[in-house]
């Protein structure tokens, strides 16, 4: 079951560093077009909307699965560790504890992945928002 830690440490855990990655990148890249937005450049609200929107859904699917990711991991970890007890019943408390620390490791990983990919997608979608009620706003006064 030692592959399944690496798995766990490697696979997963990286998997999930990766999500982040993304999700940061995605969430800077539409800050610095939001920033740069210039209403007048749009006639139809759709296009505005679906030009700010754009990516916005790959942020909240990485903020949604990243703490069942890390739960996979943990569920895993604790079945690897399950599974080496069993293997061997006078086995040393410091390798169990390592196998539990590993399966949580992964949850909070998961987690510290989660947390700022929410706040960020929220913080863009209350942007766009404001960016879509300025557009009409300057659409209602010309038209």
């Amino acid at each position: 079951m030692e592959y399944l830690k690496e798995f766990i440490d490697y696979g997963l855990i990286g998997f999930l560093m990766v999500l982040s990655v993304i999700s940061v990148a995605i969430g800077v890249e539409r800050w610095l077009v939001y920033r740069q937005v210039r209403l007048s450049d749009f006639t139809d609200r759709r296009e505005f909307e679906i030009y700010l929107t754009t990516r916005l859904h790959l942020i909240a699917t990485i903020a949604s699965n990243a703490p069942y990711i890390g739960l996979l991991g943990t569920v895993l970890g604790i079945m690897a560790t399950f599974y080496s007890i069993g293997g061997d019943a006078g086995m040393d408390p410091k390798v169990i504890m390592k196998g539990l620390a590993l399966a949580l490791k992964a949850t909070a990983i998961g987690l510290l992945v989660a947390i700022p990919a929410v706040t960020m997608y929220n913080m863009l979608l209350r942007r766009v928002r404001v960016l879509i009620m300025r557009w009409e706003s300057e659409n209602e006064r010309d038209g």
